[in-house]
């Protein structure tokens, strides 16, 4: 029988959190096995170009992965762009729960980039209470809103933010405590831990791991003056003054949080409750309206070719001409890119009615499949 995690870490930067993080996907589900832990998180800044491999990654090596990002929320909307005011933005850790979760945080993370994007790619609270089914929440490092407002000595506005979040998320909502020897971690931490019994909202003890070992923090830094563009040298670099920016053992963490248990226990039960699948192997395709007369998208496709067969090679089509596209149609079909090619048919149609030049992107499918190629050029 396995015996029961005693902490999973569920704040963990990659290197695609670029220029920020040196954990190396590959690298990551192996410390974890190594400190005996079998569950751990990818959160990057504002992205998920990591998720896929981490995941692989994780199964490779018997870990299961927890999908999350620390997404950047705007302080005002996600269309406000006034450098006096949008430049500057929260931090929060989103968690995906589910299959659903995960594909609520696909969308936030890429309207953050579409409609949102400023300095950084951000969400904002309209959208959050849009996609946040499936999702955990956690209040994020010392960036994050709530902490901001204690770190300004705005208890008011501390109760209102932590409270706004727990109206949406409900018992997904955690306050995340970090301890990183970082100094004004211990005022967010006293008044963090004094938010969560007035306002009944569970901690969580993250660590905020930029690097997967403390000799790594040196690494670290040199990262951030690329990043910035300082050198080592400098005085006035941006640096964390920390070496404990890394992927600690539970035993560590259990030490560090020994006054607040519970934010320990968190963790392991944020984990259980992380169950993203995903499934490799087949074609997924968005659902290509077809017009009411067509029963299957095969048939629209159909009618298509032979509308612009004949309009190549006349009415009177040879055998031949024939066999070959029944042959070619019946690949397509078979293979399961009828949609596919219906999608690339509308926009190629729509950019040629519309007088917008079209790429050579054909060309791949021509090469393969000439004959039913005619409708790229047709439409």
């Amino acid at each position: 029988m396995e015996e029961k995690e005693k902490f999973v870490h569920l704040h963990i930067h990659s290197e695609f959190s670029l220029l920020d993080g040196t954990n190396r996907i590959k690298d990551i589900p192996v410390r974890a096995k190594e400190l005996g832990m079998n569950s751990i998180a990818i959160t990057d800044h504002g992205v998920m170009f990591g998720v896929i491999d981490f995941y692989k990654a994780c199964k490779a090596n018997g870990v299961k992965p927890i999908i999350g990002c620390e997404v950047y929320v705007a302080p005002r909307s996600r269309t406000d762009k006034d450098p006096a005011i949008d430049g500057k933005y929260n931090h929060l850790i989103l968690l995906a729960k589910n299959n659903e979760g995960y594909r609520n945080l696909s969308k936030l993370v890429s309207l953050s980039f579409t409609e949102g994007f400023y300095y950084k790619p951000r969400i904002d609270k309209e959208i959050l209470e849009q996609y946040h089914e499936g999702l955990i929440c956690c209040s994020a490092c010392l960036a994050g809103e709530v902490n901001q407002a204690i770190l300004h000595e705005d208890m008011p506005e501390a109760k209102r933010v932590a409270n706004w979040f727990k109206d949406l998320f409900g018992k997904d909502y955690y306050l995340e405590i970090q301890n990183n020897g970082l100094k004004e971690q211990a005022l967010v931490n006293q008044k963090l831990i004094q938010l969560s019994r007035e306002l009944d909202i569970p901690l969580v003890a993250t660590n905020d791991a930029h690097y997967t070992r403390r000799e790594d923090a040196y690494n670290h830094e040199v990262l951030l003056c690329i990043q910035t563009g300082k050198k080592m040298s400098d005085e006035d670099r941006m640096r964390f003054e920390t070496d404990e920016l890394y992927i600690k053992s539970p035993e560590e963490m259990i030490d560090f949080f020994s006054n607040v248990p519970d934010a320990i226990e968190n963790t392991v039960k944020i984990a259980e409750e992380c169950n993203v699948e995903f499934e490799f192997g087949h074609t997924i395709l968005p659902n290509y309206d077809v017009p009411p007369e067509f029963a299957t998208h095969y048939d629209y496709l159909k009618k298509l070719c032979d509308d612009g067969l004949k309009e190549r090679y006349g009415e009177n089509l040879s055998p031949e001409i024939q066999e070959r596209a029944e042959y070619e149609i019946g690949v397509i079909h078979k293979m399961g890119y009828v949609d596919y090619y219906l999608i690339v048919w509308d926009f190629i149609h729509y950019a040629k009615s519309q007088g917008i030049p079209v790429g050579p992107g054909r060309r791949f499918w021509c090469r393969f499949y000439p004959s039913l190629c005619h409708w790229h050029y047709r439409y």
